[in-house]
Protein backbone atom coordinates (compact mmCIF):
# COMPACT_ATOMS: atom_id res chain seq x y z
CA UNK A 1 0.00 0.00 0.00
CA UNK A 2 1.54 3.39 -0.92
CA UNK A 3 1.53 6.28 1.71
CA UNK A 4 0.36 10.02 0.57
CA UNK A 5 -1.14 12.37 1.92
CA UNK A 6 -4.51 14.13 1.32
CA UNK A 7 -6.31 17.65 2.84
CA UNK A 8 -8.99 17.58 3.91
CA UNK A 9 -12.22 18.51 2.04
CA UNK A 10 -14.56 21.31 3.11
CA UNK A 11 -16.60 21.98 -0.44
CA UNK A 12 -20.84 20.98 -1.24
CA UNK A 13 -19.63 18.28 -4.12
CA UNK A 14 -16.40 16.52 -1.67
CA UNK A 15 -16.44 13.55 -4.07
CA UNK A 16 -15.01 15.78 -6.89
CA UNK A 17 -12.35 17.25 -4.64
CA UNK A 18 -11.34 13.90 -3.72
CA UNK A 19 -10.96 12.37 -7.21
CA UNK A 20 -9.12 15.58 -7.91
CA UNK A 21 -6.48 15.42 -5.27
CA UNK A 22 -6.27 11.43 -6.45
CA UNK A 23 -5.74 12.90 -10.14
CA UNK A 24 -2.89 15.05 -8.54
CA UNK A 25 -1.12 12.43 -6.67
CA UNK A 26 -1.33 10.06 -10.19
CA UNK A 27 0.22 13.51 -12.34
CA UNK A 28 3.03 13.79 -9.68
CA UNK A 29 3.68 10.30 -10.02
CA UNK A 30 3.68 10.05 -6.29
CA UNK A 31 1.04 7.30 -7.13
CA UNK A 32 1.97 4.90 -9.94
CA UNK A 33 0.18 1.54 -11.56
CA UNK A 34 -0.66 -0.77 -9.12
CA UNK A 35 -0.59 1.00 -5.99
CA UNK A 36 -2.70 0.95 -3.27
CA UNK A 37 -4.87 3.36 -1.92
CA UNK A 38 -5.07 3.44 1.68
CA UNK A 39 -8.29 1.49 3.33
CA UNK A 40 -11.24 3.41 2.98
CA UNK A 41 -11.41 4.41 6.09
CA UNK A 42 -8.14 5.79 6.45
CA UNK A 43 -8.97 7.66 3.62
CA UNK A 44 -12.30 8.87 5.00
CA UNK A 45 -10.42 10.40 8.20
CA UNK A 46 -7.68 11.90 5.63
CA UNK A 47 -10.46 14.03 3.14
CA UNK A 48 -12.98 14.68 6.55
CA UNK A 49 -16.06 12.77 4.81
CA UNK A 50 -18.30 9.79 5.08
CA UNK A 51 -17.27 6.95 4.11
CA UNK A 52 -20.26 7.15 1.34
CA UNK A 53 -18.87 10.55 -0.13
CA UNK A 54 -15.26 8.73 -0.60
CA UNK A 55 -16.87 5.45 -2.34
CA UNK A 56 -18.51 8.04 -4.68
CA UNK A 57 -15.53 10.05 -5.82
CA UNK A 58 -13.92 6.14 -5.70
CA UNK A 59 -16.53 5.14 -8.17
CA UNK A 60 -16.03 8.12 -10.49
CA UNK A 61 -12.57 7.36 -10.86
CA UNK A 62 -13.02 3.39 -11.26
CA UNK A 63 -15.66 4.93 -14.24
CA UNK A 64 -12.68 6.93 -15.71
CA UNK A 65 -10.84 4.03 -15.80
CA UNK A 66 -8.56 4.94 -13.73
CA UNK A 67 -8.78 3.03 -10.03
CA UNK A 68 -9.91 -1.02 -9.97
CA UNK A 69 -11.79 -1.51 -6.98
CA UNK A 70 -11.50 -4.90 -5.91
CA UNK A 71 -13.43 -6.77 -3.30
CA UNK A 72 -12.61 -9.63 -0.96
CA UNK A 73 -9.27 -10.47 1.17
CA UNK A 74 -6.98 -8.86 -0.85
CA UNK A 75 -9.45 -6.28 -2.07
CA UNK A 76 -8.91 -2.62 -2.26
CA UNK A 77 -8.60 0.14 -4.58
CA UNK A 78 -5.51 -0.33 -6.97
CA UNK A 79 -4.18 2.23 -9.58
CA UNK A 80 -4.81 1.00 -12.58
CA UNK A 81 -3.49 1.65 -16.33
CA UNK A 82 -5.71 3.57 -18.35
CA UNK A 83 -6.98 2.14 -21.44
CA UNK A 84 -8.39 4.81 -23.30
CA UNK A 85 -11.86 3.90 -22.55
CA UNK A 86 -13.36 6.29 -20.78
CA UNK A 87 -12.67 8.40 -24.47
CA UNK A 88 -13.96 5.96 -26.45
CA UNK A 89 -17.45 5.09 -24.52
CA UNK A 90 -17.79 8.99 -24.08
CA UNK A 91 -17.26 10.12 -27.71
CA UNK A 92 -19.57 6.57 -28.47
CA UNK A 93 -21.70 8.48 -25.99
CA UNK A 94 -22.09 11.46 -27.78
CA UNK A 95 -22.54 10.22 -31.13
CA UNK A 96 -25.81 8.70 -29.26
CA UNK A 97 -26.89 11.90 -28.05
CA UNK A 98 -26.76 13.63 -31.44
CA UNK A 99 -24.35 15.81 -30.11
CA UNK A 100 -21.50 14.20 -32.34
CA UNK A 101 -23.37 14.03 -36.33
CA UNK A 102 -22.57 11.85 -39.14
CA UNK A 103 -20.74 14.16 -41.20
CA UNK A 104 -18.63 15.25 -37.92
CA UNK A 105 -17.79 11.78 -37.44
CA UNK A 106 -16.88 10.74 -41.33
CA UNK A 107 -14.85 14.43 -41.62
CA UNK A 108 -13.05 13.61 -38.50
CA UNK A 109 -12.08 9.91 -39.81
CA UNK A 110 -10.65 11.41 -42.96
CA UNK A 111 -8.35 13.95 -41.31
CA UNK A 112 -7.22 11.67 -38.28
CA UNK A 113 -6.87 8.28 -40.32
CA UNK A 114 -4.79 10.47 -42.99
CA UNK A 115 -2.40 11.71 -40.62
CA UNK A 116 -2.05 8.02 -38.91
CA UNK A 117 -1.03 6.54 -42.64
CA UNK A 118 1.48 8.76 -42.96
CA UNK A 119 3.19 8.37 -39.37
CA UNK A 120 2.60 5.24 -39.76
CA UNK A 121 4.83 4.64 -43.11
CA UNK A 122 7.94 5.73 -40.70
CA UNK A 123 7.57 4.15 -37.56
CA UNK A 124 5.79 0.60 -38.92
CA UNK A 125 7.56 -2.55 -38.03
CA UNK A 126 7.81 -5.84 -39.94
CA UNK A 127 5.05 -7.40 -36.86
CA UNK A 128 2.80 -4.60 -38.23
CA UNK A 129 2.86 -5.16 -41.53
CA UNK A 130 2.43 -8.88 -41.28
CA UNK A 131 -0.75 -8.18 -39.22
CA UNK A 132 -2.00 -5.63 -41.31
CA UNK A 133 -1.38 -8.33 -44.61
CA UNK A 134 -3.43 -10.99 -42.13
CA UNK A 135 -6.01 -8.46 -41.82
CA UNK A 136 -6.41 -7.51 -45.40
CA UNK A 137 -6.86 -11.34 -46.39
CA UNK A 138 -9.36 -11.71 -43.51
CA UNK A 139 -11.08 -8.99 -45.14
CA UNK A 140 -11.19 -10.36 -48.33
CA UNK A 141 -11.73 -14.07 -46.84
CA UNK A 142 -15.39 -12.56 -45.31
CA UNK A 143 -15.94 -10.76 -48.76
CA UNK A 144 -16.20 -13.84 -50.83
CA UNK A 145 -18.29 -15.49 -48.49
CA UNK A 146 -20.55 -12.68 -48.11
CA UNK A 147 -19.97 -11.79 -44.32
CA UNK A 148 -20.67 -8.04 -44.66
CA UNK A 149 -20.64 -8.16 -41.26
CA UNK A 150 -17.52 -9.96 -40.60
CA UNK A 151 -15.66 -7.86 -43.23
CA UNK A 152 -16.70 -4.37 -41.62
CA UNK A 153 -15.11 -5.98 -37.97
CA UNK A 154 -12.10 -6.55 -39.91
CA UNK A 155 -12.07 -3.45 -41.61
CA UNK A 156 -12.30 -1.23 -37.81
CA UNK A 157 -9.78 -3.31 -37.39
CA UNK A 158 -7.25 -2.41 -39.73
CA UNK A 159 -7.58 1.16 -38.49
CA UNK A 160 -6.79 -0.08 -34.89
CA UNK A 161 -4.08 -1.88 -36.11
CA UNK A 162 -2.83 1.54 -38.30
CA UNK A 163 -3.11 3.57 -35.69
CA UNK A 164 -0.71 1.48 -33.42
CA UNK A 165 2.02 1.10 -35.48
CA UNK A 166 2.42 4.63 -35.28
CA UNK A 167 3.26 3.82 -31.69
CA UNK A 168 0.99 7.18 -30.64
CA UNK A 169 -1.14 6.08 -27.58
CA UNK A 170 -3.36 9.45 -28.27
CA UNK A 171 -3.95 8.38 -31.90
CA UNK A 172 -4.32 5.21 -30.56
CA UNK A 173 -7.02 5.85 -27.98
CA UNK A 174 -8.67 8.67 -30.67
CA UNK A 175 -9.08 5.78 -33.76
CA UNK A 176 -10.21 3.23 -31.00
CA UNK A 177 -13.15 5.79 -30.37
CA UNK A 178 -13.85 6.16 -33.85
CA UNK A 179 -13.98 3.20 -34.65
CA UNK A 180 -16.54 2.48 -31.54
CA UNK A 181 -18.76 5.36 -33.28
CA UNK A 182 -18.09 4.30 -36.63
CA UNK A 183 -19.66 0.58 -36.17
CA UNK A 184 -23.04 2.50 -34.36
CA UNK A 185 -23.27 4.40 -37.46
CA UNK A 186 -22.95 1.45 -39.86
CA UNK A 187 -25.20 -0.53 -37.66
CA UNK A 188 -27.85 1.91 -38.29
CA UNK A 189 -27.11 2.73 -42.42
CA UNK A 190 -26.25 -1.04 -42.90
CA UNK A 191 -23.55 -2.91 -44.33
CA UNK A 192 -23.22 -2.36 -48.07
CA UNK A 193 -20.97 -4.39 -50.37
CA UNK A 194 -18.04 -1.85 -52.18
CA UNK A 195 -15.47 -2.61 -54.67
CA UNK A 196 -12.71 0.04 -54.07
CA UNK A 197 -12.03 -0.72 -50.35
CA UNK A 198 -9.76 -3.91 -50.46
CA UNK A 199 -7.78 -2.93 -53.46
CA UNK A 200 -6.68 0.34 -51.40
CA UNK A 201 -6.13 -1.45 -48.56
CA UNK A 202 -3.44 -3.35 -50.95
CA UNK A 203 -1.93 0.04 -52.93
CA UNK A 204 -2.17 1.39 -48.84
CA UNK A 205 -0.02 -1.07 -47.53
CA UNK A 206 2.64 -1.28 -50.66
CA UNK A 207 3.08 2.10 -49.54
CA UNK A 208 3.60 1.17 -45.79
CA UNK A 209 6.30 -1.65 -46.99
CA UNK A 210 7.98 1.03 -49.55
CA UNK A 211 7.71 3.99 -46.54
CA UNK A 212 5.94 6.20 -48.90
CA UNK A 213 4.28 8.29 -46.42
CA UNK A 214 3.19 10.80 -48.91
CA UNK A 215 1.21 7.79 -51.38
CA UNK A 216 0.11 6.14 -48.00
CA UNK A 217 -1.77 9.32 -47.15
CA UNK A 218 -2.75 10.55 -50.12
CA UNK A 219 -4.02 6.65 -50.61
CA UNK A 220 -6.11 6.51 -47.29
CA UNK A 221 -7.57 9.94 -47.78
CA UNK A 222 -9.03 9.01 -51.48
CA UNK A 223 -10.70 6.25 -50.28
CA UNK A 224 -11.94 7.44 -47.02
CA UNK A 225 -13.40 10.47 -48.94
CA UNK A 226 -15.53 8.06 -51.46
CA UNK A 227 -16.36 6.31 -48.70
CA UNK A 228 -17.79 9.23 -46.96
CA UNK A 229 -19.54 10.65 -49.53
CA UNK A 230 -21.44 6.85 -49.69
CA UNK A 231 -21.94 6.64 -46.15
CA UNK A 232 -23.46 9.81 -46.18
CA UNK A 233 -26.04 9.28 -49.16
CA UNK A 234 -27.01 6.48 -47.66
CA UNK A 235 -27.57 8.29 -44.18
CA UNK A 236 -29.50 10.99 -45.92
CA UNK A 237 -31.60 8.45 -47.64
CA UNK A 238 -32.61 6.43 -44.66
CA UNK A 239 -33.75 9.99 -42.84
CA UNK A 240 -36.06 10.59 -45.58
CA UNK A 241 -37.63 7.21 -45.45
CA UNK A 242 -38.02 7.58 -41.58
CA UNK A 243 -39.80 11.24 -42.24
CA UNK A 244 -43.78 11.18 -42.47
Amino acid sequence: MTSVGFRRVKTPRAFEEIAKQIRSELSSRRLRVGDRLPAERNLAEQFGVSRNTLREALRSLEHAGLLRLKKGVTGGSYIQESTGEAVISGLNDMYALGAIQPKHLTEARVIISTEVARLACARRTKEDLAKLEENITAAEEATASGDLERRAEVNYEFHRLLARATGNPVLIIITDALMAATRSFIEAIGYQLNTYVLPSRRRLLAALQARDAEAAANEMKGMLVRLQRSHLARFKENAGKRTP
